[in-house]
């Protein structure tokens, strides 16, 4: 890559608003951005006339295929690719795409995760083109972001409900301005979400079939050195993942994604990517494209790119943290405090919003991030408790204290800042130090919600916050609009709302024992501990009835979500149970055998030469190894009789809570014997690469 030419480079591969704007009528062009800006109907003309020009270009830069590239309910993306090619009269073919196509695709949705949306034997699904989304070519294929949906009209992805949110908080926030004096085209959530990541050798990769099959270690006994000395973190970037990085931001510039940040993280082999922020629906796209070809560009430099949230015990796991805010198509940022008190009014009207949100529907945020792999790393310390609550900074909590006790604020340089009716306080920019223990921690003009998972798609958790945000200022804006005396009335609720939600705002050590006595004991705050605990709140009366309200989901598409979202779980740890037994069963059984084997012989040999040999070391060793495998044994065929006894349940959630209860304990049992015995047996007899190799074979 010529460095000097990272501007040419950027967006190269997109048909973004630079290619719209230079290839497409000036009619066209403006209809487009209507349809793109204020969400106007689509003419079919326009749609005719921005599918050949993007035909055009994506045919000059080398394409020769076209996918309506979606986000079904597995987590990942999907496309099902078409050539441009037509028969022509001659014999020949031609190049030909139409704005129907651009529109509408009709995959096979048979195979796709439905929750009993729709019957086996219904297998249509229809894909349809978010013109927000610019396309862009990958591997010589335009790709078309599409939300995805079945033949009845329900979402069967990710996109569709995240723009709905979209809709949905858009909608209540211009109420709100309105009231301020502003209108606003629209208001957007923006997302800049943090991604971490390990880098291992591909070989050690291989030759790790928990690894392959699960994208975890399932057993692995601890190095002699992790991350105990924090030297991996922001340290110098080795040559090798220095090369991986310059090739990864290359293809991330390519397609118009902006990767800004980069550095080690605290586990070694640990990395982490952020990019600058984009509106949510794009940062979603964007974050999924970022893993796919982390994991792409990664093989090309014989590594693997593991996205697990604990690919490794014992050291830091991996998260992704999700920056967000509001702004409006001025670039206001609904979350940055004014230079006005009628500005700093608007501010903390948003700002409850907000915390009202996170408390009210705590339940959704916490389930939205729920997976067998993020179970692992929640409330770890490397990450936030599963408890959520807010974290404001001391500034802005006494802000609001004071407020709520009607009593001045002194500022910082004590000055005396009246709190009456007419006039809030100044609020300093950016007064909030971070706070690593807070799950939702507010950070000078946006909120960082830093529970997700490193592999979790960033629509999750943004549907549900754009949801609940749209649900407090909905409540807002009925009752200010009602208002007769507006400023008193903005007063009232601020204070009212401070009062009532403050049990959610945290600005302690989140890790500590005494913070989880006091939130669930104290505060009545909720602690889901695994996605078996948080997910069947989804389907709880006053979760369902906001979101169906906002038209964000329908009722038979939040039960199939919580079918799918728990099965998943359950089919995840099953695939590592089964796992762990076939290691057991074929590798770790039969090379501590053969380590138990050698020593006899060896302790043989030597006390026919000498009786005075005493084999301490060889006898103690057989004697606890034997004893290891005896627990191995036993605790292999509990494991294989709780994967066995799944099967007898016919509930989801019964089979999930067998899963928690059951099936994970005793895969835990069994890694402490193996790992034991791991540290006990000859390196030249173990089958695998050891967590040492694993971890130090970048370097």
């Amino acid at each position: 890559m010529d460095k000097q030419n990272v501007p040419e480079l950027f967006g190269s591969m997109v048909f973004d608003d630079r290619e719209m704007r230079a290839r497409l009528s000036a009619k066209v062009y403006r209809s487009l951005r209507k349809t793109i800006d204020e969400n106007a109907k689509l003419e079919a003309s326009v749609a005719d006339a921005v599918a050949l020009e993007m035909r055009n270009w994506a045919v000059e830069k080398g394409a020769t295929h076209f996918t309506h590239w979606f986000q079904p309910l597995t987590g990942i993306t999907a496309e099902k690719h078409d050539s441009f090619i037509t028969p022509s009269p001659d014999g020949g073919v031609i190049m030909e795409f139409s704005g129907k196509e651009l529109i509408k695709g009709e995959p096979d949705a048979s195979s796709f995760p439905s929750g009993g949306l729709r019957a086996t034997f219904e297998a249509r699904g229809y894909t349809a083109w978010d013109p927000t989304s610019y396309a862009f070519i990958k591997d010589h294929t335009l790709c078309i972001p599409t939300a995805f949906c079945s033949y009845s009209g329900d979402a069967l992805d990710k996109k569709t409900p995240l723009l709905r949110s979209m809709q949905a908080l858009d909608r209540q926030a211009k109420r709100i301005l309105k009231l301020f004096g502003k209108d606003a085209k629209y208001v957007r959530t923006s997302v800049g979400p943090e991604q971490e990541y390990f880098l291992v050798d591909e070989q050690m990769f291989l030759k790790r079939p928990d690894l392959v099959y699960t994208g975890r270690t399932l057993f692995g006994a601890m190095p002699p050195k992790g991350q105990e000395l924090d030297d991996h973190y922001f340290g110098v970037i080795k040559p090798r993942v220095t090369a991986f990085m310059e090739d990864l931001n290359e293809e991330l510039w390519k397609l118009g994604i902006l990767a800004k940040t980069e550095h080690n993280e605290v586990a070694p082999a640990q990395h982490e990517l952020a990019p600058i922020y984009s509106t949510t629906n794009v940062a979603t796209d964007h974050n999924q494209l970022t893993m796919e070809i982390m994991q792409k560009v990664a093989r090309k430099h014989g590594m693997v790119c593991l996205l697990h949230e604990k690919p490794f015990a014992g050291v830091n796991g991996s998260g992704k943290h999700n920056n967000w805010s509001m702004a409006t198509d001025t670039g206001m940022n609904l979350l940055s405090p004014g230079d006005t008190p009628y500005e700093n009014a608007q501010f903390l009207v948003f700002l409850c919003a907000v915390i009202q949100a996170v408390d009210d529907y705590q339940d959704l945020l916490r389930l939205s991030v729920a997976t067998a792999g993020n179970d692992h790393r929640l409330g770890a310390n490397e990450a936030p408790p599963a408890i959520i609550s807010v974290f404001l900074g001391d500034e802005l909590t006494a802000i609001l204290d004071a407020i709520k006790s009607d009593k001045p604020y002194y500022g910082k340089e004590k000055e005396v800042l009246k709190l009456g009716v007419s006039l809030l306080p100044d609020i300093s920019r950016d007064t909030t130090d971070r706070n690593r223990t807070s799950p939702f921690a507010f950070t000078g003009n946006k909120f960082e919600f830093r529970s997700l998972g490193s592999s979790n798609s960033i629509a999750c958790c943004n549907i549900m916050l754009n949801a609940a945000v749209a649900e407090s200022l909905r409540q807002y804006a009925d009752r200010l609009e009602q208002a007769q005396d507006f400023e008193a009335a903005i007063h009232d609720l601020i204070k009212e709302t401070i009062t009532k939600h403050e049990r959610i705002l945290f600005n302690g050590n989140g890790y500590s024992e005494e913070w989880v006595k006091e939130a669930t004991e104290v505060r009545g705050l909720s602690n889901l501990k695994t996605t078996a605990d948080a997910m069947p709140h989804l389907l709880d009366k006053k979760n369902k009835d906001m979101l169906i309200a906002h038209k964000v989901f329908t009722e038979s598409e939040l039960n199939s979500r919580c079918e799918i979202m728990l099965e998943n779980y359950c089919k995840t740890v099953n695939i590592e149970g089964h796992t762990m037994v076939d290691m057991v069963r074929k590798n770790y059984l039969p090379a501590i055998e053969e380590y138990l084997g050698s020593l006899a012989k060896a302790t043989s040999l030597m006390k026919s030469v000498s009786s005075k040999v005493q084999c301490n070391y060889e006898i103690s060793t057989m004697e606890r190894l034997s004893e290891l495998t005896d627990g191995i044994l036993t605790h292999v065929e509990a494991l294989e009789a709780a994967l066995s006894d799944l099967k007898k349940y016919d509930d989801i959630k019964a089979t999930s809570e067998a899963v928690r209860d059951d099936v994970l304990p005793k895969m835990a049992e069994l890694r402490k014997y193996v790992d034991e015995a791991e540290m006990l047996s000859s390196e030249q007899c173990w089958p695998f690469p050891s967590y040492g190799k694993l971890l130090f074979s970048v370097y």
